[in-house]
């Protein structure tokens, strides 16, 4: 509630009422102190996804694939942004990305110096998205030098969220079984919720964004010794 006050600049009478109204539209749910958003149970539609934070994604994208070393072993889990990284990879030499969606693998299949593996299991029709036990055992075979992971959500105590058991279970061995971890994510993921967590910011070594001026987080990529990157043109 304080932190609202601070932001809007207003009395926590005027909070506490216009939570109130959110709460009454049941787009948040109220609690003593304050009010958090509804976890909800579905992802937007991956179409519409594609075209929320385009030129944010394309430079998060961009930035990754610069971290990135040729003749190294690259794990990429579902995401549009996940996507805009695979794409500006298309140059580099030497690499074997292992991926849980047919549309990155797709994408990378024609580039001279990739080498693409996918996993069997059952193809979200939505996304392209791989899923399954037989997804998560196949990732489990590699040791990664590094995983790119994008997350639906990432809450303020720094828990990455989704939506998709399924998805969930693959991006969670996605994590396990890489030397280093790159979280993409714009920062309208800050805003949201969502209902299944994936793991925690602590288990991420590096985060890419296009801003991170929540000081939470902030935070948190301190005291867990997260090199947080801002993607720049």
């Amino acid at each position: 509630m304080e932190e609202l006050v601070d932001i809007f600049g207003t009395s926590p009478q005027t909070i506490r009422k216009d939570l109130q109204v959110l709460a009454d539209a049941r787009e948040v749910m109220r609690f003593h102190g304050g009010a958090t958003l509804l976890a909800g149970i579905r992802y937007t539609d991956f179409d519409l996804r594609t075209k929320i934070a385009t030129q944010q994604k394309e430079l998060i994208g961009q930035t990754v694939a610069k971290l990135i070393p040729n003749d190294s072993v690259v794990m990429i889990n579902v995401g549009t942004t996940t996507a805009a990284i695979a794409r500006a990879l298309k140059h580099h030499a030497g690499l074997k990305v292992v991926t849980d969606n047919v549309n990155i693998a797709n994408d990378l299949r024609t580039c001279s110096g990739i080498e693409i593996m996918v996993p069997g299991g059952v193809v979200r029709g939505s996304d392209g998205a791989i899923l399954g036990e037989a997804a998560v055992d196949f990732i489990g075979q590699f040791r990664a030098d590094i995983a790119v992971i994008g997350t639906a959500a990432i809450s303020l105590d720094g828990s990455l969220l989704d939506y998709d058991l399924r998805e969930v279970h693959v991006a969670r061995a996605i994590i396990e079984n890489a030397r280093h971890v790159i979280l993409a994510a714009d920062s309208s993921k800050f805003e949201r919720a969502a209902p299944i967590k994936i793991g925690h910011l602590s288990k991420v070594h590096t985060f890419v964004t296009d801003d991170c001026n929540n000081r939470e987080l902030r935070r948190l990529c301190k005291q867990h010794d997260i090199k947080l990157i801002k993607a720049k043109p």
